[in-house]
């Protein structure tokens, strides 16, 4: 094993995400809005620990991966693992929101029913 020099940053992005070389979701992006879902956190690892507990409100994948110094990749790997989990969630995109117009007009029909 001479002359063999292993990067350690590469061996802690390994162990970091639990030997997963890629996010499992397809198009997650590092502009991505996530946020803490209320669930349980026993079984979880110390890097999603970590993540979870500054996801109190929406924050973009970046913001996490610099807030924790973590790799970009590493970020989008874990993030992905507790968005399958349902640990995380995904703040629906306003174009996804319904109108308000839609909105009032729920408002007013649960407020005639009381």
């Amino acid at each position: 094993m001479s002359g063999l020099r292993r990067d350690p940053d590469m061996v802690r992005a390994y162990v970091r995400t639990r030997g997963h070389s890629a996010p499992s979701r397809e198009g997650l992006t590092l502009t991505t809005l996530v946020r803490a879902a209320d669930r349980p956190l026993h079984g979880l690892d110390i890097e999603a620990l970590r993540v979870l507990r500054i996801c109190k409100g929406p924050i973009v994948i970046a913001e996490i991966a610099s807030l924790l110094d973590l790799p970009p990749t590493v970020a989008l790997i874990v993030v992905s693992g507790l968005l399958d989990t349902g640990h995380l969630d995904t703040p629906a995109p306003a174009a996804e929101q319904p109108d308000i117009s839609v909105l009032e007009e729920v408002l007013n029909g649960l407020r005639a029913l009381v």
